[in-house]
């Protein structure tokens, strides 16, 4: 690995009825680096994080994650290597209780029982909510169910969190704890979301899609205060830059 942790070169991808989703999308992310994709609904967000965990697969161009080409045969090491978080956490809390969750990515991976319950603690412990392992996760709020999918991805170990929509659906106490939380962690993260607050506070660097294109991509700082490339792309600067009030940005 030549020190990036996630590189994209010339991607693009066209869905099976002929809708484009990206096109010659070129990045890199470091280790530890965070980073927002922003844009409006469309602009393919959500089709670029599919690609880093081989969810979906280019059909032109490449992606490469912890050095790793993301091709089939590499899945189970990529996927390992690259933590997804879904939009929706119902698509990831499917067991009895989150301690089941979070245990079952384990022992896929064929953790032993004697390491698995410090396995599962500590994962829990680290985005505190060990007070709901034995909870059944239907049970749970919209922020719990988030920390605790959260939980079953940094069981894992992996070197990027790569995120979707993060702070949706979250009332404002929990979306300041999830903040909070990701704010403690030295991975590499990657966070498609339309709260350009939360991407201004918890991401050094921004990269701005419209159209399945890379419009833009520098510190976050910068980027959003760009007026015309934000309204060009149906954004808008995020509010805690327009009062001058609430979070600073990171650079």
């Amino acid at each position: 690995m030549n020190g990036h942790l996630i590189e994209a070169e010339r991607l693009s991808y066209i869905y099976p009825d002929g809708t484009r989703g990206i096109s010659e999308v070129s990045f890199k992310a470091a280790p530890g680096e965070a980073v927002a994709l922003v844009g409006e609904n469309g602009a393919g967000k959500s089709t670029l994080l599919q690609h880093l965990n081989g969810c979906l697969f280019p059909t032109g161009g490449s992606v490469r994650v912890a050095g790793l080409a993301v091709v089939k045969e590499n899945l189970p090491a990529v996927r390992r290597a690259a933590g997804m978080i879904f939009q929706n956490p119902d698509d990831q809390l499917f067991m009895p209780t989150v301690y089941d969750d979070v245990a079952f990515g384990l022992l896929n991976l064929g953790v032993a029982e004697g390491e698995l319950e410090g396995k599962v603690l500590k994962a829990l412990e680290t985005v505190g909510i060990a007070h709901l392992r034995g909870r059944q996760p239907y049970r749970l709020s919209q922020g719990e169910k988030r920390a605790a999918a959260i939980a079953a991805v940094v069981a894992l170990e992996p070197e990027v969190l790569v995120m979707d929509e993060p702070t949706s659906n979250l009332d404002p106490k929990a979306r300041r704890r999830l903040i909070a939380l990701l704010k403690t962690f030295g991975h590499a993260k990657i966070i498609a979301t339309h709260d350009l607050d939360f991407a201004l506070e918890v991401c050094g660097r921004t990269i701005v899609m419209h159209e399945g294109l890379i419009v833009a991509d520098g510190p976050a700082g910068e980027v959003f205060r760009k007026a015309d490339l934000l309204e060009h792309c149906n954004l808008e600067i995020p509010p805690s830059m327009k009062s001058g009030l609430g979070v600073n940005p990171l650079n």
